[in-house]
């Protein structure tokens, strides 16, 4: 049902057009924030649901066990020479806690404004915390998250209508070195991280927040990498349970 109802929600955004104005010409007020535009609310506490990779998700899978990434020799010297004592002993054991990785260790994310032009999510696996650009950013000193620039993909509405729904899309770079898994699967500082998030109701009533993923990286990679993360939304903030980086 979750899948039948994003590829619905996707083409929908595809096909969305802007309406015109609203307003008389000369009578339109100030542009709205991206707080204000938002066509879906992301805010809150969720909590991951694992429903695909589970063996290389909920625990660290074996060193070479990489089936479905296709790695260039750079990729591939690099998966072999995995080490996580080595990483650990210098420092990098937060590789797997970037921005192309994050969403798939199972844990908790919430969800807040940081203020009214950027969308904040705190992961507790790994303490980390990534900020969505909806205003012109530049790019600092690159980073395990990376800058993030984002805008809405509203669909419905339309004939001066406010849309009905939407999804937060994201383009990431800027991004130091980490790994798609937690067995050394690399990715580079060329990588471009494309994502996008929709909220789903199901029939029981509970609240879906689904992120599909597209990792692109000419450096280790011989093609684009997909993927789709789930979480649930929680009714209050228990079970959060901030833990530092480790290796495994």
């Amino acid at each position: 049902m979750r899948t039948l109802l994003l590829v619905a929600a996707l083409a929908a955004a595809a096909s969305y057009i802007a309406p015109a104005a609203a307003q008389p010409r000369g009578l339109a007020g100030p542009p709205r924030t991206a707080r204000q535009a938002a066509p879906v609310d992301l805010t809150g506490q969720w909590v991951s649901i694992v429903t695909e990779d589970w063996r290389f998700r909920m625990v660290t899978p074996p060193k070479g066990d990489i089936p479905g990434i296709n790695l260039t020799p750079a990729g591939r010297a690099i998966v072999d020479a995995w080490d996580p004592a080595k990483d650990a002993a210098a420092g990098d054991q937060c590789k797997p806690f970037g921005a192309a990785g994050i969403m798939r260790i199972p844990g908790r994310l919430r969800i807040s404004w940081k203020d009214d032009q950027t969308l904040q999510i705190e992961a507790d696996a790994g303490q980390q915390t990534r900020l969505f650009h909806f205003a012109p950013v530049a790019d600092g000193e690159p980073s395990l998250q990376g800058t993030s620039r984002a805008k809405w993909i509203p669909y419905g509405g339309g004939r001066g209508q406010p849309p009905v729904g939407g999804s937060l899309e994201s383009v990431t770079t800027n991004l130091k070195e980490g790994y798609l898994r937690r067995n050394g699967v690399p990715y580079s500082t060329q990588t471009v991280l494309t994502e996008h998030l929709d909220v789903l109701q199901e029939p029981d009533g509970s609240t879906w927040l689904v992120v599909q993923t597209l990792v692109e990286d000419p450096v280790y990679h011989t093609g684009v990498i997909l993927s789709s993360s789930n979480f649930r939304k929680q009714t209050d903030r228990s079970g959060w349970d901030p833990a530092p980086c480790a290796e495994r």
